[in-house]
Formats: C-alpha cells, structure tokens, sequence
C-alpha cells in the first residue's frame, strides 16, 4: 500500500504545474503548412504577431473628436503595459464612436505573460474610463482562448468535488461501508493525479517528447482535464464495482473478512484485466495521430486506466481491505438508518425464508 501510494503521489507532483491552453498552430506537426507559417512569423516578426489582441474602445458622448482624443490615450497608456511589443493605430468601425486597436504581445498567444497582459489591458480599463470616459473591451482569437482556458480551470475543483461527493454517497449505499468508498476516492484522484502529471512531464515539460514523437511543449490542452475525469472516473468505478461486490459476496457467504478479499479478488481479477487491456488498447491506438488534440487525451486516457485498473484497483484496493479487516465493512449505526438500504446481495431474502427452508449448495 504505501509503495504505490507513493509512486502515485510522486507521479502527480508534476500536475502542480498544470497550464491549460487551447492548441493552435504552433502545437501543429513541424512537417505541416501551418506549423512552418507559425514558425516563420515568430522568427521574422515576433511571437506576438501569431496572436494579437484586439481592443474595441468607445466614447461616451459619441463624437468622433472626443472619440479621436481618447482613443490616443488608449493607445499611450497600452504602450507602456508589460510584455506589449507594438500597438497599431485605431481602426475605424461602423460606429463613428468606436474603434479597433491592435495590439501585439512580446510573447506567443499559448504563454503565460500573454495571460496576464490581457488581464492587465482589463484592469486599465477602469482607469481609462474614468479619465477620457472611453470604455475598452478586449476581444480576439487569443483573448477568447484564454478566457475558455480559464473557465475551464476555474470549473474543474467544483466539478471532481461533486462527482465525488455523488461516487462516495452510492459506494457508501451499495457497499454499506465507510472505508470502501472513501479509499475508491482517494484511489481515482490518485490516478487521474498521476495521468496529469505524466501528461504535464511528457507535453508541457518535454520529457521523451522526441522518442514519443510529441511535435510541440507547451501547456495542455484545456479541456483534457474534465475528459479525463468524466472517462476514468466511469471506468474507475466499473473496476472498483467489479471486484469490491466479489469481495462482498464473499464475505456475505463465509463471514471471513480476509479470505473474502483473497477469493474475491481471485474471482473477479481477469474480468478487470481484460477490461482495463481493452480500452488502454483503444486509447493507445488513437496515440500515433499527428494531432494537438487527440493525441494527449489519448495519452492520458490510456496511462489513467493502466494506473488506474493494476496500480489502484488490483493492488491498491486489496491491500487497504485486506489491513481493515472487518473495519472495512463497518459503517456507523447513524449513517447506516439514513442511508437506503438496496441490499444487492439479497440478504433480506435469506432471513426471511422460513425456518425449514435448506439454501441449494453450491457445486464445486
């Protein structure tokens, strides 16, 4: 137990460097059209130029002199923001009172200081209108990416805290445990702690980026986390259900709580095996695309399940039963009465059947 728990938090320290982004060009294959424009752009002209921003500015009274004269403040006071390389004169619109300016980042659109110029521009706005009265939105392909990003990354706590919250009410039903659901928790956000830090190591730091044929490192895919949860947490619990009812039947039939982990595990294990071979074959068969996009899902897909089913479900799981005993089906009177009882192993029936009633004996 504690020699996989700690490989698994080892492999999840790098998770805590996670930056999320959406791929563009530059995370394209080095041999593609795309990929060679985005290079060349950035060697001749600058990152920035692979992802302006765009500053829609307006004035209050609407007058196209007042909006002239605000419109040169704009472009003052983003001139001496952080990390700007150049910004372009207003461009007209439609709408005499409002226009488009440019600006150019010193750094690439997937960078962490392009991040925090566009929260800068955002943070200036008050300001700026509280001098010239012109109000400054920030708006662009590299903005809205960043923006998703974000979203994303905020959304992702509350969304592993309830599907969660929701595994550990049913496991605790079905189960009638404590121990049981608490420990399949821990287990599944080890493994999806340890996906994301070998996705951080291979995709983000570059580690065996050229032997795994990884074309660009940068930040991840922002969307791969809610994937990965929502993917390995089904699969998780199919494995977790599989050989913890074993168990439990067992334990049900003998009243032994050791020896009903040891034949449960038995009974169950080649079920979980060719379950989990299954779908790290299919995910590890997406792997060999030359795409910014599939190819770190299938990545992380296929190394969650693999720690997931022989590191947590097959070893993990046994061990923490096999050292709690008869304390691993303990669950406290209280929260026995309030919890529905579904009694899946009919043990309702049997006290139930009349008295003279002979259970049929197994056949071995």
């Amino acid at each position: 137990m504690l020699a996989v728990t700690g490989a698994l938090v080892v492999l999840t320290l790098p998770a805590t460097d996670l930056r999320l982004a959406l791929p563009d060009n530059g995370s394209a294959p080095h041999a593609s059209t795309e990929r060679r424009a985005h290079d060349t752009i950035s060697d001749k002209f600058g990152p920035g130029f692979n992802g302006p921003l765009l500053v829609l500015t307006g004035a209050e009274n609407g007058t196209r002199a007042a909006s002239s004269r605000a419109d040169a403040q704009v472009v003052r006071k983003l001139r001496t923001l952080r990390d700007v390389q150049a910004v372009l004169p207003p461009q007209p619109t439609s709408d005499p009172a409002r226009h488009v300016i440019t600006v150019l980042p010193a750094s690439g659109p997937d960078s962490v200081r392009t991040g925090r110029l566009v929260s800068d521009i955002r943070e200036t706005g008050a300001g700026i209108r509280e001098a010239t009265g012109a109000t400054l939105s920030v708006t662009g392909t590299t903005a809205v990416d960043i923006d998703v990003s974000n979203r994303l990354s905020d959304s992702l706590l509350p969304f592993v805290a309830i599907v969660v919250g929701l595994s550990l009410i049913l496991l605790m039903t079905v189960f009638r445990s404590l121990v049981i659901p608490v420990k399949a928790a821990v287990g599944f956000l080890l493994s999806v702690g340890a996906s994301l830090g070998l996705v951080v190591a291979v995709f983000q730091w570059g580690w065996l980026a050229d032997i795994l044929g990884v074309p660009h490192s940068g930040p991840v895919v922002s969307f791969l986390p809610i994937i990965l949860i929502g993917v390995l947490f089904g699969l998780a619990m199919d494995y977790e259900v599989f050989l913890v009812s074993g168990m439990r039947e067992e334990r049900a039939h003998t009243g032994r709580a050791r020896q009903s982990v040891v034949d449960g595990a038995r009974h169950n294990v080649r079920v979980v095996t060719a379950a989990a071979l299954i779908m790290f074959t299919v995910f590890t068969g997406f792997f060999p695309l030359d795409d910014s996009l599939i190819k770190p899902i299938a990545f992380a897909l296929a190394v969650g399940v693999a720690v997931d089913a022989f590191a947590v479900r097959m070893t993990l799981v046994p061990a923490v039963l096999a050292l709690a005993g008869r304390g691993a089906w303990w669950l406290p009177a209280w929260l026995d009465r309030i919890l529905p009882d579904l009694d899946v192993e009919g043990a309702g029936l049997r006290k139930a059947a009349p008295a003279d009633h002979k259970e049929p004996q197994p056949v071995s």
